[in-house]
């Protein structure tokens, strides 16, 4: 257990009832940074997210020669100038604990004429970056690796070039193993056919919104499944446009503050929840129905509705994996036990999740057991206690969630929340009918 300043989440006196505004998805900034900075022409985003992970981002793009500038919640981004002829002095960019730095980054970094070290926080050394490395080798880009393999510091030797082609990668890891060559692909030298070769393939719903992205600003991209089931993806080079874009509301972000009218038996509304969306978030209609809830659509604000009465699940979250804190929260407080599947991969995130949540909800009250792809939680009688993070946003958002209901459940390093929430506690509070500013923007 570390030392860091405890936080005591606050108990619901009642019922919940409020409107939330979430900030602007990290995923869809990530994706919208990354296109701005490899497009043609310069790109304004209305409602990008400005937290941790996405200042992490903008600071990599800069270094590597693009140009960000806010003004009144608008970010301006000018796009990276072409590769020099000659190599630029060495770089290093830090990618903290930023999945989406530490695998799209060094996509970019292949664009630029010049060595780039990517290094990161301590837990970022664990996540697994093999696959990135292959897809640079394989489109004839060197990387030294120089520490553990397969894993950073890594450096990028770029020549302002990739070469495109066939790209066959095992992305059973992580869906941004795909994401990463799928961004930078059009500006490559041949078109790009990459190919999974991976058993298993989480968080589809992913890599739907980054050919969504790619084909919003004018790229040629489209998937298909060939007749042994493997997934192919197809990119087309050209130019990548940029112009006005909007960034949808972080819907992941949304589920501790949904899940809180489960809780409480309140009822939560979430404004502009877009009526279509490529989101994984948007799947808490679905779960949170099967958990009791009531879901409608009311004002353009997406409501939830609990009566304190909270059923276990058993669900497969293969597709949806970044939602299984706040189900496990819930779950850890139902009427009956749960089983969440389909989640291995997440022993590869901010830190071994699964691992995590079973020691975390065990301490709390709630005995959950690992399996081999999965969490089965059983209800008991809960109590406070320490939780430990693990430099884990949504591991402090699951805790936030179980202390509305449970006295003296005290968070570790709540500030972890700042990675894609920046003022969590503010909006947590503010929902509890505590007086506090909502943020995130730029």
């Amino acid at each position: 257990m570390t030392s860091d300043v405890l936080w005591t989440a606050p108990v619901a006196r009642g019922p919940v009832d409020a409107l939330v505004r979430v900030p602007g998805s990290k995923s869809l900034t990530a994706r919208w940074m990354v296109l701005a900075a490899i497009a043609a022409e310069p790109t304004v985003l209305h409602g990008a997210l400005s937290s941790r992970d996405t200042r992490l981002m903008r600071d990599a793009l800069e270094r590597l020669g693009a140009r960000f500038e806010a003004d009144e919640g608008a970010l301006t981004v000018t796009p990276l100038p072409a590769a020099s002829e000659h190599p630029a002095a060495p770089m290093e960019i830090h990618c903290g604990l930023a999945g989406t730095v530490m695998r799209f980054a060094p996509l970019v970094a292949a664009l630029h004429h010049g060595d780039v070290r990517f290094i990161g926080d301590a837990g970022a050394l664990a996540r697994p970056m093999h696959a990135v490395i292959d897809v640079l080798r394989v489109q004839g880009v060197r990387v030294t690796e120089e520490g553990e393999p397969g894993h950073l510091p890594i450096t990028v030797h770029g020549t302002g070039r990739l070469s495109g082609g066939r790209v066959e990668v095992d992305a059973s890891a992580s869906s941004q193993f795909i994401s990463n060559a799928l961004l930078v692909a059009a500006r490559g030298d041949e078109d790009l056919d990459l190919v999974h070769t991976g058993r298993t393939l989480p968080s589809l719903p992913h890599i739907d919104m980054t050919l969504e992205t790619l084909r919003s600003v004018g790229v040629q991209a489209h998937s298909e499944i060939d007749s042994n089931g493997r997934h192919h993806w197809h990119v087309g080079t050209g130019p990548v446009g940029g112009g006005v874009r909007t960034v949808e509301p972080d819907l992941s972000n949304a589920g501790p503050f949904l899940a809180a009218a489960l809780v409480t038996g309140g009822t939560i509304g979430v404004l502009d929840w877009p009526e279509q969306t490529t989101q994984p978030g948007d799947a808490y209609r679905e779960l949170l129905t099967r958990m009791g809830g009531e879901v409608f659509r009311e004002d353009g604000a997406l409501c939830v509705s609990g009566t304190g009465q909270i059923a276990g699940i058993d669900a497969d979250l293969s597709a949806t994996g970044e939602l299984t804190p706040t189900i496990a929260a819930l779950a850890a407080l139902a009427q009956s036990p749960s089983q969440l599947s389909g989640i291995g991969h997440l022993r590869g995130h901010e830190t071994d999740r699964l691992a995590a949540l079973a020691t975390e909800l065990t301490r709390l009250g709630a005995p959950t057991e690992e399996t081999a792809d999965g969490l089965r939680i059983t209800p008991g009688e809960l109590h406070g206690a320490v939780v430990e993070t693990y430099e884990d946003h949504r591991m402090a958002t699951a805790a936030a969630i179980i202390g509305l209901r449970v006295p003296d459940v005290r968070v570790v390093n709540i500030q972890t929340t700042q990675k894609t929430l920046p003022d969590f506690v503010g909006m947590w509070l503010s929902m509890l009918h505590t007086d506090a500013p909502a943020g995130g923007t730029w």
